[in-house]
């Protein structure tokens, strides 16, 4: 069975993993390790020292123990935050550390959109202005364009990890825009794994959301492609939209 190794930063929605290898039929196996994050803040030095190459190091053998045969950094905020040449940076100093394949969320949202054939997206974020902003600058580096970008002030992800379906279905409907093709909720701590259908029967377009992309992107490392509509549009088809 195929193996997907996450290093999840501290405990909010870490339950989304197992959920969303249930939901993938069990046909992978997704295995997830915590890391040391330090102090628990969407601040922009919090966020730089939570996603260190020592922290992240910390959980790899872990991970290869368990058998993964590729590694995701499945946080979003500490790897944008670095900026695109530096978020490159760190999952090749993982990739070498691990001796695997690696990426991160961040490059998992960038990887997504491309395979979708998206042009123009908008993006709802739990974090505040300046880190949101941060995402639209690595969003930007990538190639695609941001017709807007939403913010929701907030710091800790231990107060994301507390969201239910109505809470992010409201994020979600604040942070569309018309123009938009897709649009992106960037947090881990955020749970979205069973969410997926009803965000997108709600805004009638795709939705990306960083725990189903993260684990997309590790299939997509290890070239391996499943099928799983309840999913989102993601995992139901790579066509342009």
């Amino acid at each position: 069975m195929a193996s997907v190794g996450f290093l999840y930063p501290g405990y909010s929605a870490e339950d989304d993993y197992p959920r969303l290898e249930s939901l993938l039929g069990g046909s992978v196996s997704l295995p997830l390790v915590h890391t040391d994050i330090g102090e628990d803040a969407h601040r922009v030095d919090a966020l730089l020292e939570m996603g260190s190459a020592a922290r992240l190091a910390a959980g790899v053998d872990d991970l290869k123990e368990r058998g993964a045969e590729a590694v995701v950094w499945a946080c979003t905020s500490a790897s944008f935050v670095f900026g695109w040449e530096g978020a490159h940076e760190q999952v090749r100093e993982l990739s070498a550390t691990a001796g695997l394949p690696a990426s991160s969320t961040s490059f998992a949202f960038a990887h997504a959109v491309q395979a979708l054939g998206a042009r123009r997206v908008a993006i709802a974020a739990t974090y505040p202005d300046d880190v949101a902003e941060r995402f639209h600058a690595f969003l930007k580096s990538a190639g695609t364009e941001v017709v807007s970008t939403r913010a929701s002030g907030i710091i800790t992800a231990a107060e994301v990890g507390t969201w239910g379906l109505e809470e992010v279905l409201a994020l979600a409907r604040a942070g569309d825009h018309p123009d938009a093709e897709v649009v992106l909720l960037p947090d881990t701590a955020l749970h979205t794994a069973e969410h997926l259908p009803a965000l997108e029967a709600e805004l009638r377009k795709p939705v990306l959301t960083a725990n189903q992309v993260t684990a997309w992107e590790g299939l997509r490392l290890l070239d391996r492609t499943l099928s799983c509509p309840v999913l989102g549009t993601l995992f139901s088809r790579t066509a342009q939209i």
